[in-house]
């Protein structure tokens, strides 16, 4: 297996011995032409990681490799590798030409081929013609596309998003991460890409890293994290998650008060904690087999309605598409699983 990135036992922290460890030993492979998302809730890590990789920060232990090559001791510039920030971090007094240009040129070469290179570089993230506009005429989502060409134009073997998206509004955002997935696949870019959002990184990413108080909680697929969570912390951040007590029986099903579905994973019988997601609920009219209870919220949000009942298991959020139905607060209503959506957590 060919690796862009590894991290052998990477530590950092800030200060002196006694300082707490910000990201605390972590082993992290990244494949080849592959891209890799790591995510995690503010402060666990994750963009620390990043500048590591990138060179901004100086590990405190550990090793970081690209491409087979240690460049734990190399500078930013000594480093294959380049980074489009949360920020753009364009330059306001050039134009786009100009920006994307801008590392060729520091790099020696001649403004015409270095200018000759933008224009085929902004062809590819779809902003040929956008030569002379200055980064205060377009929108963000422009914006984001001459930081990427900025990037791509060094031809580097590693490239580093974060947060990329965060300052686009929702549909920009699907759009963009639409487009930097294309293209990562089109040009088998090796990435390391940093978000808090779980859909971003589950719609761009061939590996996901959730990271937690400095350290790996999991890594995988984003089908393996989402349907085999191995804590609680991970199913909850994986698409938010209700942690129940319920029992698997000696055939391999789940039960949990009146319901039941096979479980997912190989499980010895016996209780269990199961993290139930908000849209592996159905809902019928009261008297249905299930679990009874009672709406005590109802919001319809176009494509869902979101629900919150009150049951003998306690409360419990519901995200239904079941969205012409007549349900509002204090109807009396039964809910019902399926297997999707259900994960056993380990013991």
């Amino acid at each position: 297996m060919s690796w862009g990135i590894e991290l052998r036992q990477v530590t950092k922290r800030y200060g002196d011995d006694s300082s707490p460890l910000v990201v605390q030993g972590i082993d992290l492979r990244i494949r080849k032409g592959s891209l890799t998302t790591l995510l995690g809730p503010s402060g666990c890590g994750k963009t620390t990681t990043l500048r590591m990789v990138a060179g901004l920060e100086a590990p405190s232990s550990g090793q970081i490799l690209i491409d087979g090559q240690d460049v734990t001791a190399l500078g930013p510039s000594q480093r294959d590798v380049s980074m489009v920030f949360q920020s753009y971090a364009l330059f306001p007094h050039m134009n786009v030409i100009d920006n994307v240009s801008y590392g060729l040129v520091v790099q020696g070469v001649d403004k015409r081929s270095a200018h000759e290179r933008a224009r085929a570089t902004l062809e590819l993230v779809g902003l040929s013609g956008f030569d002379t506009r200055w980064p205060g005429e377009m929108s963000g989502g422009q914006q984001q596309r001459v930081a990427v060409a900025r990037s791509l134009i060094l031809e580097p073997s590693v490239m580093l998003f974060d947060e990329p998206l965060s300052n686009l509004d929702a549909a920009l955002r699907r759009s963009m991460r639409e487009d930097i997935r294309a293209l990562q696949q089109r040009l088998s870019l090796t990435v390391a890409y940093v978000t808090h959002d779980q859909s971003e990184a589950m719609a761009v990413s061939d590996q996901i890293v959730v990271m937690d108080k400095g350290c790996i909680a999991q890594q995988g697929t984003p089908r393996e994290l989402y349907e085999a969570p191995a804590s609680a912390f991970v199913a909850d951040f994986m698409g938010e998650a209700m942690i129940m007590d319920a029992h698997v029986d000696a055939q391999g099903c789940v039960r949990l008060g009146p319901l039941q579905a096979p479980a997912r994973q190989a499980t010895a019988p016996g209780p269990v904690k199961v993290a139930v997601r908000p849209q592996a609920w159905t809902v019928d009219d009261r008297g249905a087999s299930g679990l009874p209870g009672k709406v005590l919220h109802c919001a319809y949000l176009g494509a869902v309605l979101e629900l919150k009942v009150r049951t003998e298991l306690g409360d419990i959020f519901v995200v239904c598409n079941q969205v012409r139905s007549p349900w509002a607060v204090d109807s009396e209503v039964s809910l019902q699983w399926t297997d999707q959506g259900v994960s056993v957590l380990p013991a």
